[in-house]
């Protein structure tokens, strides 16, 4: 049988509903009874079958489990605070007692409070590449955008050259947020300023550097260094070749001046390549060079790839008053060096110390050629007994 519980409006009752496939297939079922009985229907209520005192017998408990059910007091006990019941809210005050206050919880809250400002470099997560720029994520509440423009100190065909989606570096913050709050970035304004850092390094350490020239000017050759454009005035280059011809040649260059503030870098190639001269030179020594040009000032000697200056003063003992009229470009003559300055770049040079006579180099040019060698050892042990003695070295002989 299945036993079922109902609810009414007037009241709760329970009920048993017979199935009569429960009964197994041997129980002797009796036909159903029709509306109105029969005498062969009619049930004989003097003996009870064990089925009716069943059902009697759970009809008498179900009745004593109404009876518990209705007497089950269901109220709401009057010891439990209800909602409008102020002692149901927690008091702020107790926050203190578990040592946490409202304080500690807005200094907490003051932690995930990111203010961007100009100026400050953060990290951000690449997330989209577009054809005008970048999409950042660096934690706003709206995503930050790099332009183009601003993704590298170094020309780049496109954003794909330098990010990739997903990657976590750091950006320079340009701006304040714009009207839909988003920020613009830039990582070419963290490499502009540690390039500058890494170019007064490399001067603090008199580096000497190697740099691709990309232009020509009148006034000299352009490099970049770490990025940055550099300038190498005409004086400073110190080749053969005509400028022109420099564009995609690598070049061995000194430091002369390195300004962030007006943006000048400025090097030389003269310097470097005397430097490295200058491991093999030494004052007195003499050598054989190439005159390859002429100012009023005197005559720029080419000895072994570096320029020297051998001024008119040096060129003779007797007054000279223009070097053309003793020397020719192309001339191959003796000098002797005299000073060595590796700080600016420049050698000195000098005929006027290898005269034998003063004046030979106006009358006999071919006798300072010949006795350069006899010259420059009498120079070099004055020189010695200057030392010894503590005197000055002549000043004719230093520039």
């Amino acid at each position: 049988f299945t036993y079922s519980i109902t609810q009414s409006p007037l009241g709760r009752r329970r009920a048993f509903d017979v199935n009569p496939s429960y009964y197994p297939p041997e129980v002797d079922r009796q036909p159903p009874m029709a509306a109105t009985p029969t005498e062969e229907q009619t049930p004989d209520t003097s003996t009870a079958t064990p089925a009716v005192e069943a059902s009697a017998t759970a009809e008498a408990g179900a009745l004593t489990a109404e009876q518990a059910f209705e007497a089950e007091d269901l109220g709401i006990p009057e010891d439990v605070p209800t909602a409008d019941d102020p002692s149901s809210r927690a008091n702020r005050n107790n926050l203190e007692e578990a040592g946490f206050t409202i304080d500690d919880f807005a200094a907490l809250l003051s932690k995930y409070d990111y203010n961007f400002k100009p100026g400050d470099i953060v990290n951000g997560t690449v997330f989209a590449l577009e054809s005008k720029g970048a999409m950042i994520d660096i934690g706003a509440k709206t995503a930050a955008f790099m332009p183009l423009q601003e993704v590298s100190i170094n020309r780049v065909e496109g954003l794909s050259d330098v990010l990739l989606p997903g990657e976590i570096r750091e950006f320079f913050i340009m701006s304040e947020e714009n009207e839909d709050g988003q920020l613009a970035l830039s990582i070419r304004r963290i490499e502009y300023q540690r390039a500058w850092e890494r170019v007064r390094q490399l001067q603090k350490e008199d580096a000497t550097i190697y740099s691709e020239v990309f232009a020509t000017n009148r006034g000299g050759a352009l490099v970049r260094v770490e990025g940055l454009r550099g300038f190498i005035p005409g004086s400073h280059i110190s080749t053969r070749k005509p400028k022109e011809e420099l564009v995609a040649d690598f070049l061995p260059l000194k430091f002369l001046e390195v300004d962030e503030e007006r943006n000048r870098l400025v090097l030389s190639h003269r310097r470097a390549l005397v430097e490295r001269k200058m491991n093999r030179l030494e004052v007195g020594e003499v050598v054989v060079g190439t005159v390859r040009g002429i100012k009023p000032y005197g005559a720029f000697i080419d000895i072994g790839g570096v320029s020297g200056l051998l001024h008119i003063s040096e060129i003779s003992h007797e007054h000279i008053e223009t070097p053309h009229s003793v020397l020719n470009v192309n001339d191959q003559m003796k000098v002797m060096i005299i000073d060595l300055d590796a700080e600016r770049g420049r050698i000195s040079l000098s005929t006027k110390a290898l005269e034998p006579e003063p004046g030979d180099m106006l009358t006999d040019p071919q006798k300072v050629f010949e006795k350069a060698e006899e010259m420059a050892a009498r120079y070099k042990q004055m020189l010695q007994e200057q030392a010894e003695e503590g005197d000055e070295p002549i000043a004719s002989m230093m520039i």
